[in-house]
């Protein structure tokens, strides 16, 4: 793999990634239980959908393309580059490294549980859009762009992976199909 897109990229965007974890006070407002009520009632409707899969811990998923055969899949240790783009289940878009023209460049350790969890089952050239659960996302922590306890639904497409020290065994263990 190129190193030059790390050196460039992996400051800013494990400043972002990290601060998008840190998305503002707990709430325990009528709104936060409302939309945790419609998130698991969207994704119960969601699983009988055509092509959708589940991961053991909640994740949804359905394949948009699948990357060459034989593809790398990163464990919880890798930095990897991915295009993304975040949005609510109304199509609010809050986030989009398409937009911005710029792949993101992060480790798995630095992002939502759900992120973290999905990407680890992809592969290299691999494109998904992947629903997460709040409990996998946010929760009950909220932004301007983020509501209290929303399920987020991303298309993400693994373009790269660079291994780093360490197994990755703890993060992969609690995401492996069986």
């Amino acid at each position: 793999m190129n190193s030059g897109w790390v050196k460039g990229v992996a400051a800013l965007a494990m400043i972002a990634a990290l601060a998008a974890c840190n998305r503002g006070p707990e709430t325990g407002n009528a709104e936060a239980e409302a939309n945790l009520k419609a998130g698991q009632e969207f994704l119960a409707k969601n699983a009988k959908e055509e092509g959708i899969q589940t991961l053991p811990g909640g994740i949804q998923y359905k394949v948009v393309r699948s990357g060459p055969p034989g593809g790398e899949s990163p464990d919880g240790n890798d930095l990897v580059r991915v295009d993304y783009e975040g949005s609510l289940t109304d199509g609010t878009v809050f986030d989009s490294s398409y937009e911005r023209g710029q792949p993101a460049v992060f480790t798995l350790d630095s992002v939502i549980p759900g992120w973290s969890e999905a990407v680890q089952q992809m592969k290299v050239g691999d494109e998904w859009i992947v629903f997460v659960p709040a409990d996998k996302g946010y929760g009950e922590r909220s932004s301007p762009e983020i509501p209290a306890n929303s399920v987020l639904v991303f298309r993400l497409k693994l373009l790269d992976l660079a291994r780093t020290p360490g197994d990755g065994s703890i993060s992969r263990a609690t995401t492996a199909n069986g």
